[in-house]
């Protein structure tokens, strides 16, 4: 019998022949690099990965803690929030479980997984909520469109190609994998058309496809069309001599399918008329048809073109709402909107502050609308609307800019008063002046919501602080999660220049928190750094207090406000307190 050095080939020899093959098919434009990197646990024949109970889910989160966490970014949309996010808080504490009782209760018979069907318009929010969940639980998220899949991945791509995916976004750890989140979008474009006659085999074979996998099944990672699992596996059994099958279970793994799913209204609308039939039927109430798929079925999806099998292997339904004028300007209103937010970090690039009056918001927000896309339409509206202003201005050296809509009406004449120097000042007020505005609506946002930004951020949101996160969030294009975390490091950072002090000077300074809030309110508002206020602690305190410290042997002082506002009225007066001999009223 041969050797395996003999008939294996190496890695080296492989991606040579590779490498040839790809050049005689598609030319010199395609080349093949080997992506193999070998690590000291690698080399010893230890796989990470393969160990299934090395990682276990630590999830605790309640459905109203994620609701309130959808609330900050998600307007409108209520009930699919509510649904969303109990059942997969629910799927989650379920696996917890589970692990808790070491599978005890996890191979019962009949268990059902809460995978979610969305239905709702483009622009609404679907794959934007399931972005936010997923990055709020940790856990690993791929994103796949339907129409790309064909039953057997000869074209286009597999279903089970999304499980592999996963384990990639989960670092190559199949026990993270197996905990994850898979979305699957424009799902209902594989429902078979109803106007087609005969079986419409393309699309009924992508649904059978994935009822495997919507339940469960064992995903082999290795492929053949997958040349980077083949050379993986070529190369762990060159240096362990054992064959390895390494699979991805999805009992665990949730997934998540939408669609826009036009016409699905009209099969729920006339199902309900056959029912309304007759003298004693009710009448439809007026804004009926806008909720008509509150009433969906199984059967309309079957209808639809779905197969029960299917339609049975997602039992959780969440339909979502189309936003209008009123919405569309509570999103560009949301402190956490990334549209605004973006604008102002593409002017801020260029160093220009923008700021929107709240009736260009509104105009921008008619705008959009009449895109008819949802909130997709809002960054059409708004690009369009600032393009003349992205274009110009940064060659005009405006430091600011107020948008108005009157100045989106006519951005011609916009920038010719912008480019007025004599312009300037009343420019500056005007700014100024909405820089206020913002920062009031989001101290009141932070008072409204502050015990929830206290448990996650660990900061308490006094007043004070309340005031240095509205100005940070005003000042440096961050929402305000960003913009507490960053008080909080701000704060964290100063707090460590008592070290430093003691270290340099052998003194214990205790930065009181309103020393500390002053600080960091200088190192947003008047862009100080950190180097620069400890270089003035040393220089206002150290000298002062070594003298005091050498003649009383006092080793801890504390400093607030006052004190860093007047340090040496403050040494002055520690002086008095410490030096000067007491006086018991004897000559």
């Amino acid at each position: 019998m041969a050797t395996i050095n003999e008939k294996f080939p190496t890695p080296e020899q492989l991606e040579k022949e590779i490498s040839a093959f790809l050049t005689k098919r598609f030319g010199e434009s395609v080349k093949f690099v080997s992506p193999v990197v070998m690590t000291s646990e690698m080399e010893a024949g230890e796989f990470r990965h393969d160990d299934r109970q090395s990682d276990e889910v630590h999830f605790d989160l309640k459905p109203e803690e994620l609701i309130a966490y959808l609330d900050q970014y998600i307007i409108k949309q209520d009930r699919a929030k509510a649904i969303l996010a109990t059942k997969i808080c629910t799927h989650f504490n379920r696996i917890r479980l589970y692990q808790q009782n070491r599978g005890a209760s996890d191979d019962m018979v009949g268990r059902i997984k809460n995978n979610v069907l969305m239905i709702g318009p483009t622009g609404v929010g679907k794959t934007y909520m399931i972005r936010l969940i997923a990055k709020k639980l940790g856990v690993p998220f791929v994103k796949g469109d339907a129409t790309k899949f064909s039953e057997t991945g000869y074209v286009g791509g597999d279903v089970e190609d999304l499980v592999r995916d996963l384990v990639r976004e989960a670092d190559d750890d199949i026990s993270r994998a197996e905990h994850g989140i898979i979305y699957i979008d424009e799902i209902d474009k594989i429902a078979s058309s109803r106007n087609f006659v005969g079986a419409d085999v393309s699309r009924t074979g992508v649904q059978r496809a994935l009822l495997k996998p919507l339940e469960e099944t064992e995903v082999d990672l290795k492929v053949p069309h997958d040349p980077i699992s083949m050379m993986q596996e070529i190369e762990h059994f060159r240096k362990t001599g054992n064959r390895e099958k390494r699979t991805v279970n999805t009992r665990n793994i949730l997934f998540i399918v939408s669609g826009a799913f036009n016409g699905l209204g009209d099969i729920v609308k006339k199902r309900l008329n056959r029912q309304r039939i007759g003298f004693s039927a009710p009448i439809a109430a007026p804004g009926e048809d806008a909720r008509i798929l509150d009433h969906l079925q199984s059967e309309d999806l079957i209808q639809f073109g779905f197969e029960s099998e299917f339609i049975g292997r997602l039992p959780v339904r969440a339909v979502f709402e189309s936003l209008g004028n009123d919405d569309l300007y509570d999103i560009l209103k949301n402190p956490n909107n990334p549209v605004i937010l973006g604008k102002r970090i593409d002017f801020s690039a260029y160093g220009i502050d923008i700021r929107f009056d709240d009736p260009a918001l509104r105009f921008l927000a008619q705008q959009a609308a009449r895109e008819n896309t949802g909130a997709r339409g809002l960054v059409s509206a708004v690009e369009a609307a600032l393009l003349p202003f992205e274009t110009h201005l940064p060659s005009m050296g405006v430091p600011r800019v107020v948008i108005t809509p009157e100045r989106l009406q006519k951005p011609a004449e916009a920038l010719i008063t912008l480019g007025d120097p004599a312009h300037s000042e009343s420019e500056s007020i005007r700014h100024q002046a909405l820089i206020r505005q913002e920062e009031e609506a989001i101290q009141q946002y932070l008072t409204t919501h502050r015990e929830r930004f206290d448990l996650k951020y660990g900061l308490v949101l006094t007043p004070a602080r309340i005031r240095l996160v509205a100005a940070c969030y005003v000042r440096q294009c961050l929402d305000v999660a960003s913009a507490i975390a960053r008080v909080k490091t701000l704060c964290d950072e100063v707090k460590q220049m008592e070290m430093a002090f003691l270290k340099n000077s052998d003194i214990n300074i205790v930065l009181e928190q309103e020393a500390v809030d002053a600080i960091v309110e200088s190192l947003i508002v008047e862009g100080r750094t950190i180097a620069d206020v400890q270089r003035a602690l040393f220089e206002d305190f150290e000298l002062g207090l070594k003298l005091i410290h050498e003649k009383t042997g006092r080793q801890r002082f504390f400093i607030g406000r006052a004190a860093l506002a007047a340090p040496e009225a403050y040494i002055s007066e520690m002086i008095r307190t410490f030096l000067q001999p007491k006086r018991d009223g004897s000559s």
